[in-house]
């Protein structure tokens, strides 16, 4: 693990750092920023998935949220959306491939040699961040479209795991929508039972914790009826008795002016479940 960042920021550090993933069999980066506490005590930490495109540079650059972090000693990580480089499988256009890992483990060639991003955010990185920083084993979790995804699944999929989960205009059922669809086809396989593991909405019925989700949603969305259909989650959330907290935004789009707007909010939320 090496560094190609450092800048001070509210008191504390925001750095990125490259290093050689085990379970994506390639370079990778995440950035890390270490609120001014975190020179005297351990820290918990947040973890932030991002979107479709994305790298580890979007929410660390866009959306304002170190400033919240060092206000309530929080560390954050934010991991790239993919495996990437020379021999790393890619594919034409934005939503397949490179900078779209949809944070599924891949079963399908040629994408299961390195596109395994659930392995890697659940498990590697946060070993990674606990053994380098100052960082305890609090764990929480969130994200933005394909990142709000990744989040949600991760902590479905691993009670116990995370204090607390929320997300940004998250794809909420992929398997029922163009762009989840054309990834989990590609990643996973034809049989659509295998993509239910991925699958936050059909996660919802068997869940083991009933760890309360936080979800902001735009109502002026571009992508709103097309790819992430919150009210899906809604009503399996009412099947299943589970608590979802969905605050839908009137005049609030896709984008990080929306992330921006309200990330104050979700750090706090994370605070207070990892402080608890």
């Amino acid at each position: 693990m090496h560094p190609i960042e450092h800048h001070a920021c509210f008191g504390g550090w925001q750095d990125v750092y490259r290093h050689r993933s085990e379970a994506l069999g390639c370079e990778t980066s995440f950035a890390v920023f270490l609120p001014p506490q975190a020179e005297r005590e351990r820290l918990p930490v947040l973890y932030w998935l991002s979107g479709l495109t994305c790298n580890e540079q979007n929410f660390v650059t866009k959306a304002g949220a170190q400033r919240y972090a060092a206000e309530h000693g929080v560390i954050l990580v934010a991991p790239d959306t993919s495996p990437r480089g020379e021999g790393v499988a890619d594919a034409e256009g934005y939503d397949l491939g490179q900078g779209a890992g949809f944070y599924v483990d891949a079963m399908q060639a040629p994408w299961a040699a390195h596109y395994r991003m659930h392995d890697y955010v659940v498990h590697e990185l946060p070993a990674l961040v606990e053994a380098n920083f100052p960082a305890s084993d609090a764990r929480a979790i969130s994200g933005h479209s394909m990142g709000g995804h990744g989040a949600l699944v991760a902590a479905l999929r691993n009670p116990g795991r995370y204090r607390s989960v929320s997300a940004f205009s998250p794809i909420v059922a992929p398997a029922q929508v163009p762009w989840g669809e054309k990834a989990f086809a590609a990643y996973l396989g034809p049989d659509r039972e295998a993509w239910a593991a991925y699958d936050a909405t059909a996660l919802l019925a068997s869940a083991q914790e009933r760890l309360p989700l936080l979800i902001d949603q735009g109502e002026a969305d571009e992508f709103l009826d097309g790819q992430l259909r919150p009210w899906l989650l809604q009503a399996a959330a009412e099947r299943a008795g589970h608590p979802l907290d969905l605050r839908m935004r009137a005049g609030y789009d896709h984008s990080y002016y929306f992330i921006a707007s309200f990330i104050g909010e979700h750090v706090a939320h994370h605070a207070r479940a990892l402080r608890a």
